[in-house]
């Protein structure tokens, strides 16, 4: 790594934090962090001022059920993707076990990290989820208690819903109701819900400078951040950007860009960081060509860089393996020792952190 080359955000703890699959199999393999070749001096240094932690990879937690992916609010009240274990209810389908998860003060309450929350009102309760494997619409029917909410919450719970439950294979479209009656709008400050939502919705929505809310395009990208117990963890951002841009190009643009300020996220990029292509390959591999004269020849690159390239071009292109190439190098080695020039595919679970 080049002398005087400025980053941010790539932090020790961030170097596990993501099982991302590799040809089928675990990228990380059954290699413990004791195995990973120590970072150049250089990142080591930048890396101080950051707290150390564990890999929420290789955490083991308390959980004690099936993984199931909810989106649940972190103390800066952005919604991430949190894998937990609940316990299986032969009574109830994982779709409203998800749900239920976040129900504040719920069921499931206690399988939820230090640090998170739901969003759904206390006493909330799942009457029913059903899906339209045709139309792939989950309908949910939510109890009255779910307008208990403060006004503020709104999009949050829109949003967290949302997103969990197309992260269920064959959902991509979400329907609301309560007591029995489809809403068409959320109560308190008429979120329109008239058609059922899908990711297209957003999370954490954010506008790009130049963009405006009556003529943009979102594109979703993700950044890193660090649990209260200094475990790095990824946040999806949807951005409004300026119309009429290649979506992938775009997306990569913003995670250069960065995070907006005081939104407790980190960079994954550094400003130096060029894209010079993004293709599709007619088996549907995205490859991603970047360029930053920070790194040398045959160096290591960071595994935050690396893994928030693939969760962002999957997230925008319908889930694709994804192949990195930086500086023209034929090789793309993390820090985990991984080639990331040869396809990836977004993981099944992402954040896996301990209770």
């Amino acid at each position: 790594m080049k002398k005087g080359s400025k980053i941010r955000g790539i932090s020790a703890a961030g170097l596990l934090a993501v099982p991302v699959l590799l040809s089928g199999c675990s990228l990380f393999g059954s290699q413990s962090s004791m195995d990973i070749d120590k970072p150049p001096a250089a990142v080591e240094q930048q890396m101080l001022n950051m707290t150390d932690g564990g890999s929420a990879t290789t955490n083991k937690t308390e959980q004690t059920g099936p993984k199931t992916t909810v989106y649940l609010a972190n103390e800066k009240g952005l919604l991430a993707p949190v894998s937990l274990g609940i316990p299986e209810a032969k009574d109830t389908d994982n779709m409203k076990q998800a749900l239920q998860a976040l129900v504040t003060g719920g069921t499931y309450a206690k399988y939820v990290p230090k640090g998170f929350s739901g969003v759904l009102p206390k006493g909330t309760e799942i009457n029913s989820v059903t899906v339209d494997k045709e139309q792939k619409l989950a309908v949910v029917e939510f109890n009255s208690a779910i307008n208990k909410y403060n006004a503020p919450d709104e999009r949050k719970i829109v949003e967290a819903v949302t997103w969990t439950l197309t992260g269920f294979s064959g959902v991509q479209k979400v329907q609301f109701m309560v007591d029995g009656q489809a809403l068409t709008e959320m109560p308190l400050k008429g979120t329109p819900l008239n058609q059922p939502l899908s990711r297209s919705f957003g999370i954490n929505l954010q506008k790009a400078d130049g963009a405006s809310l009556t003529n943009s395009t979102p594109v979703t990208v993700y950044f890193s951040t660090l649990s209260e117990d200094g475990v790095s963890y990824y946040v999806p951002v949807t951005r409004l950007v300026q119309p009429g841009q290649d979506k992938l190009k775009a997306a990569l643009n913003e995670l250069i860009h960065g995070p907006q300020q005081n939104d407790g996220l980190e960079q994954v990029m550094t400003d130096g960081t060029t894209v010079n292509s993004v293709k599709t390959a007619k088996d549907g591999t995205v490859t991603v060509s970047l360029k930053d004269d920070m790194f040398e020849k045959d160096e290591k690159i960071p595994n935050e860089l690396l893994q928030s390239v693939v969760l962002t071009i999957a997230e925008n292109a319908g889930n694709p393996k994804v192949k990195i190439d930086m500086n023209e190098e034929t090789k793309v080695i993390g820090f985990d020792n991984q080639d990331y020039s040869k396809p990836v595919s977004r993981p099944e679970y992402i954040n896996e952190i301990p209770l």
